[in-house]
């Protein structure tokens, strides 16, 4: 076990505690409390009464992550890491790589915005890649349980603040870099250059794919050591044509010089290259072309991402696209699929970059036949002014306003006339909606069934 702890209520007997001086919370406060929950040592930044040894450092969250690296790395080098990077489809890749590498019987762990997941354990995650302890006490777990691969969503905040400090990547993707996260980087240039960080991580020997049809790829291909490309065009792992339909796409693609054929249940063109992520992953960690395309069709889709019901003569769709090129993306694919209206329902986060939500009203009023703005999770932020926010890009009279989410989906879902297809963005698998501090229950997929539940009474 892990001695080190950061949470006083988490602490086991003979731990050392480390306080840490957070945002809102100070950890210097908790420090009885983690003695009398049995810690047998402090880490702190300044002299305090204690009945067990403490250690004081300048800096306890460094001093504490070293220490980490230090004591702990050297027990995952066994582990085969899998990290993948970009502001859209890393849930999606991540997750349909993790099922790929267990239909072909290894043992496979997902850690990323669905949680941890392996077997039948699942937990839930407070952050996309969550704080370095996190991280390497489900390393432990994985390495107590015989797993052999780790997938890892990689954000952009992780790399920064150095989450994943003492890891070692056999193969590392990059999906894409599109405005996101601005409130945190300023700029995209800061953006990007954490983006590459993620090349600091990689073994020696190993991998970096990049999608070469993002504007950022040449950054990763230049930089990084041993760089392979997938993409739609001239790429090692290269789309040759693709056929799109509401339930699943055909993919004719190249592996160098060899051509397949596959059909996969994803839809829309982002899927494909969502697609191709995984399948230049899993080959380059060893597994034959053919032994991939087989298991193709048993892949699912993650929660949220495209998840689609058929409602009266039309579909609803959920899915989690919250930036402007995500929600460009989703409008486009639906609206060249649709045989009649695409009708989108999007609202923004509060508390979280201010400058995307004109961006974001206008995409989707420019690109969807109807759009109903409400409220994303609106935090600590009135929703008015976030409205206000989206409504300043939106030139066109073809929404409607409807702050209340859970009224907003009903309404979009009772406009659904034959082949229409209703479009619920930017929540896809989250349960809740945080209102000011609180999270109150709001499933956007859930709020669907109940709504077919109802035509049939």
């Amino acid at each position: 076990m892990i001695k080190y702890e950061t949470d006083s209520r988490k602490v086991n007997s003979g731990q050392t505690f480390v306080a840490i001086k957070g945002y809102t919370v100070d950890g210097h406060d908790y420090i009885e409390s983690a003695i009398k929950n049995g810690a047998s040592e402090i880490i702190a930044e300044k002299e305090v009464n204690a009945s067990v040894p403490v250690t004081v450092v300048e800096n306890s969250a460094k001093y504490f992550q070293k220490k980490l690296v230090e004591e702990y790395s050297d027990d995952f080098k066994n582990l085969k890491l899998v990290g993948i990077t970009g502001t859209n489809g890393k849930t999606t890749s991540a997750y349909l790589t993790y099922q790929m590498l267990n239909k072909l019987g290894k043992k496979t762990a997902y850690m990323g915005t669905l949680g941890f997941m392996y077997g039948d354990y699942f937990e839930e995650l407070p952050n996309t890649c969550p704080e370095i302890l996190t991280i390497y006490k489900l390393l432990e777990y994985c390495l107590k349980n015989g797993v052999e691969y780790v997938i890892m969503e990689i954000s952009s905040h992780a790399l920064d603040l150095k989450r994943i400090e003492g890891l070692n990547f056999d193969v590392c993707a990059f999906t894409n870099l599109t405005e996101d996260h601005l409130d945190y980087h300023k700029t995209m240039d800061n953006y990007l250059e954490c983006k590459l960080m993620i090349l600091d991580y990689l073994k020696d020997d190993g991998i970096m794919l990049v999608n070469k049809d993002d504007d950022s790829s040449i950054r990763f291909i230049t930089k990084a050591k041993n760089v392979k490309t997938f993409g739609i065009g001239e790429a090692d792992y290269e789309v040759e044509s693709f056929d799109i339909h509401p339930d699943h796409t055909n993919i004719r693609f190249k592996v160098f010089d060899d051509s397949y054929s596959v059909t996969t249940n994803l839809t829309s063109k982002f899927n494909i290259y969502n697609y191709m992520t995984m399948f230049s992953i899993v080959h380059e960690l060893g597994f034959d072309s053919n032994s991939i395309i087989n298991i193709t069709n048993e892949l699912k889709q993650p929660k949220g991402r495209c998840e689609t019901y058929k409602v009266k003569d039309g579909f609803a769709v959920v899915d989690y696209a919250h930036t402007p090129d995500a929600v460009l993306k989703v409008v486009t694919a639906y609206k060249e699929l649709a045989k009649a209206r695409v009708i989108t329902l999007v609202g923004c986060g509060g508390d979280r970059d201010p400058m995307k939500r004109p961006i974001m009203g206008k995409i989707a009023s420019d690109y969807s036949d109807y759009v109903i703005f409400t409220n994303d999770n609106p935090r600590t932020e009135d929703p008015e002014n976030i409205m206000k926010d989206i409504l300043a890009g939106v030139l066109k009279d073809n929404y409607k306003v409807c702050l209340d989410r859970r009224k907003a989906i009903k309404m979009a879902l009772d406009m659904i006339e034959k082949d229409d297809i209703v479009l619920l963005l930017g929540k896809g698998h989250e349960d809740y909606q945080i209102i000011g501090h609180t999270k109150i229950h709001l499933d956007d997929s859930e709020e669907i069934l109940k709504y077919i539940d109802n035509l049939k009474e």
